[in-house]
């Protein structure tokens, strides 16, 4: 079971998440009060939904943690999970999410996460030997 398995596992247990498919329609997420708050794209990482204030707030500690990925000014950051003390430090980060979503006033829904498509890269010329694949790619990951 990956880290992210864990994880999602003891999510599915806290009963104010619902979980289902994530408005970006790739993989799983969780959500609250209609804030889609976590996301799985993927076995090694998460995507969470902390709000711009909360990440701003807290920026001085997570660009000390080496499994998080913060984007300037973004209001979603990703949660890298290799082993078990990854997967806790989601879910205290998932607790503070809760915590900030409720005391968000009028309740709107969350941004869309931060998950993008790749740059479309153009066909290749018939007969050219190049194959190209499109592809799902998480922000803040280079392959």
């Amino acid at each position: 079971m990956t880290a992210a398995h864990r994880a999602m596992a003891l999510l599915e247990t806290w009963p104010n998440l619902v979980s289902g498919p994530p408005r970006c329609t790739v993989g799983h997420a969780f959500a609250s009060a209609g804030h889609e708050i976590v996301h799985f794209h993927s076995d090694d990482s998460a995507d969470l939904y902390l709000t711009r204030t909360a990440v701003e707030r807290l920026l001085p500690q997570l660009v000390h943690t080496s499994a998080i990925r913060v984007r300037p000014g973004a209001s979603w950051i990703t949660v890298l999970l290799d082993c078990d003390a990854d997967v806790q430090l989601l879910l205290g980060l998932v607790s503070v999410a809760l915590k900030e979503h409720g005391a968000v006033t009028p309740r709107r829904p969350s941004p869309p996460c931060d998950w993008e498509r790749p740059p479309t890269v153009p066909r290749p010329r018939p007969g050219a030997a190049r194959r190209v694949v499109d592809r799902l790619m998480p922000h803040g990951h280079s392959h």
